[in-house]
């Protein structure tokens, strides 16, 4: 049975919760503090913070695990991304103090005056400013890195953001973004476990809780569309119903002038698309959520 590394908490942990229920792997514990989980009978999952699910998975303790990109970064140890989960999106930015005067990162720091930046990424903050050539001092903090620069114990921050609401809030401006995050479902490289390369029936089984949760990934940005056209317009149907290999075209029982079309769209294009085939005629127009999809 492989063991996966889940956030024991926060919004991360919820989601994470809601995708493995979502794919049919139910998280069954013996209570909310419990540090361990069935996953549908099929793996066991271990509740650990996020931030150390790398260093988990790294060492073979887990033999995968779900957590964010920028925490994988920031513990740099050997782990492959095999599945973006597309939740938890956020940026890791430099932002400085609105009455700074800062525009640019070549504004921050000289080799007289190295920049204080305080940050709770560390070594992501060392990596980027040395890759730009500006000395830095980093000042370590293990939260609420927006109120440093009003104390006067650093000069930027590097933080993690959303929107950018917060660092708004507290008289910062952002001024470049250094990385993009999401949850993801990590594996080691090349490491103990064998779940990519190795013995067979554990890179089965691993393969088959990716397909599980790409499913449930890919159905939540699509919908399932059904709806009656005129025979006469069936070309110009299939070029606003492209679907997945085009639209499934199923005769109606009267075999008269309409025929009934299904595709598989995209949710953020439904409205349109709608409009679309009313223009063309279509009637009785039926979208519906999606649970799985496979390619």
């Amino acid at each position: 049975m492989l063991r996966i590394a889940l956030p024991n908490k926060g919004r991360l942990s919820e989601e994470t919760r809601t995708l493995f229920n979502d794919a049919g792997l139910e998280v069954r514990s013996l209570g909310d503090r419990a540090l361990t989980a069935s996953l549908g009978g099929e793996f066991e999952a271990i509740f650990v913070r996020a931030q150390d699910i790398p260093e988990f998975v790294a060492d073979g303790a887990a033999d995968a695990g779900v957590t964010g990109w920028d925490l994988v970064q920031e513990s740099q140890r050997p782990i492959e991304s095999q599945l973006d989960l597309g939740f938890g999106s956020c940026r890791i930015v430099v932002a400085a103090k609105d009455d700074a005067g800062i525009t640019s990162i070549d504004q921050i720091g000289s080799v007289e005056h190295p920049a204080r930046v305080a940050t709770v990424f560390p070594r992501i903050t060392r990596r980027f400013f040395e890759s730009r050539g500006r000395p830095i001092d980093v000042v370590p903090v293990s939260g609420a890195a927006e109120i440093a620069p009003h104390l006067g114990i650093a000069d930027v921050v590097v933080d993690i953001t959303s929107t950018g609401s917060t660092l708004r809030v507290n008289g910062l401006r952002e001024i470049e973004t250094i990385m993009r995050s999401s949850a993801h479902l990590i594996t080691a490289s090349n490491g103990p476990s064998g779940v990519t390369h190795g013995d067979a029936s554990r890179v089965r089984e691993f393969e088959e809780l990716a397909t599980a949760l790409g499913s449930v990934i890919r159905a939540r940005v699509q919908r399932y569309l059904m709806a009656n056209v005129p025979r006469a317009a069936l070309d110009a149907v299939r070029s606003v119903l492209p679907g997945l290999n085009g639209p499934t075209v199923i005769e109606l029982a009267n075999g008269g002038a309409f025929v009934a079309v299904h595709a598989v769209v995209r949710a953020d294009a439904v409205y349109r698309t709608i409009a679309q085939l009313r223009a063309l005629g279509g009637e009785g127009i039926l979208v519906t959520r999606i649970e799985r999809l496979v390619p």
